[in-house]
């Protein structure tokens, strides 16, 4: 709690806001899948999910003073990270869906 002071970020909004955008990045991830399946734009689904991957961090970026650029690199660090994870999963689940479609249309 000091540190939020220190930097003027609450350390409780900030929490709120990360786990509470979980749900709504899982959301996103279920549309883009969904639409990149059904061949549909991607655009909504993907501006959505990165508002949402990256919605505490804006907190931080925007009210937090005085924060040391450290701590931006490895912001920035586990963005990139996040990013890659995220697609490696998106991978999969189109991988596992479709592989499903094909087992299900050759039996």
């Amino acid at each position: 709690m000091g540190l939020g002071e220190r930097y003027n970020v609450n350390p409780i909004i900030f929490g709120s806001i990360y786990v509470g955008a979980i749900p709504f990045f899982t959301a996103s991830i279920a549309w883009l899948v969904r639409n990149l399946r059904r061949r549909r734009s991607i655009v909504a689904p993907v501006l959505s999910a990165s508002f949402f991957f990256v919605s505490a961090y804006l907190y931080l970026v925007v009210v937090g003073r005085d924060i040391p650029l450290w701590v931006y690199f490895f912001v920035g660090a586990m963005v990139v990270f996040g990013v890659f994870s995220t697609l490696k999963k998106i991978r999969g689940q189109l991988k596992e869906g479709g592989e499903e479609k094909e087992g299900n249309g050759t039996q």
